[in-house]
Formats: structure tokens, sequence, C-alpha cells
């Protein structure tokens, strides 16, 4: 089966309409999310060619196939995160400069900012006394480098 546009997101869907049908998952590393061409395999050993039509970016939750008793569906793997939770704006404004000076992508889920784990960022926050916690956490979309160099 050859999957070229992603059919709706499970958090756009009913309750009602969840529960009616039989779910298959891709499960997909964060950073697969970025492959518009790639082959995967659910979780009941069915092949899947994917090659999507649109410039997105896959999301955990995208349904890919769906009819009226099965859905295939996309599930982010967790992975090791540093969960930064600044208590001021000038400590989000230091650590955002810090990392960015540093290339790092950075998601926002409410008052946290996640990165990836790496260790020198950890010695970082730890240097700047600004707290943090690491987790393994499912991230709902890819983490993405922009493109940049120093001119």
């Amino acid at each position: 089966m050859i999957i070229e546009k992603v059919v709706t997101n499970i958090h756009d869907l009913e309750s009602k309409d969840l529960e009616k049908r039989h779910k298959e998952k891709v499960y997909l590393e964060s950073a697969h999310l970025v492959k518009r061409i790639q082959r995967v395999e659910t979780d009941h050993g069915r092949e899947l060619g994917i090659r999507l039509k649109e410039q997105k970016d896959l999301q955990d939750g995208d349904v890919l196939y769906m009819d009226d008793e099965n859905m295939i569906i996309i599930d982010v793997l967790s992975e090791d995160l540093l969960i930064i939770h600044p208590r001021s704006i000038y400590e989000m404004g230091t650590i955002a400069h810090q990392l960015g000076n540093r290339h790092l992508p950075a998601q926002f889920e409410g008052d946290e900012m996640l990165v990836q784990y790496d260790y020198l960022v950890e010695d970082l926050l730890k240097e700047l006394g600004i707290p943090y916690t690491r987790e393994d956490r499912k991230v709902k979309e890819a983490f993405r480098h922009i493109g940049h160099s120093h001119g």
C-alpha cells in the first residue's frame, strides 16, 4: 500500500470514530517525521510506502489510512529530552540565546522548553541554575534544524 496523504489526525476525531475501528500503528522516531518518502511497517507486520505529495511533516496521531473498520496511525516513540522550566523571562532569554548559539532546535509546550538530551546542555543548565528535568517523552512533531551559516 502506498500512502500519499494524511487522512486526518486522531486528535481531530470524535471518540466514537476511534472506538469503532481496529487500529494499527506505525512507530516512528521523531527524526523520521520529516521524511516525505519512506518505507515503514505497522505493528501488525503490514508494509507501507509513504510518499507524501504535500510539503508537510508527519505528526504524532496522523491517520495514514482509514475505512469503516480499520485505521493506521503514526505513533511517535518517546525520546530522551531535557525539559527546561525557566522561572522568568530573563532565564528564558538566557537559555534561548545559549541554545540558539549552538543551533539546537527546541519545542515549546506551555511554559516548558523541550530539547533533545545533550550532556553539554545539561551542564550549561546546571551552571546557569535554570531548573530542568530529564524525561523520556513523546514529541508531537520533529525537532527541526534551521539551515543557517555564519557568513
